[in-house]
């Protein structure tokens, strides 16, 4: 049996971030997720929140991310 169920794992290791504005394409899931956890350390405010928008939405294997309000 897995440690992380199956459908907690991202299906594809290619990720599409958008944070203020800005589109990336990351081929590397994790390293996205660590990318965003420590901006995320080294933010504040307004700009903390959006980070951490999309942290979340990586940590729940979505495959676009975004801190837009759509």
């Amino acid at each position: 049996m897995l440690a992380i169920p199956e459908l907690a794992m991202p299906r594809s290791r290619k990720v599409t971030t958008v944070c203020n504005g800005r589109r990336e394409v990351w081929t590397d899931y994790e390293e996205a997720k660590a990318y965003f956890l420590d901006l995320m350390m080294s933010t504040e405010s307004e700009e903390h929140e959006r980070v951490e928008c999309v942290y979340i939405q990586l940590l729940h294997g979505l495959d676009e991310c975004s801190d837009e309000d759509e």
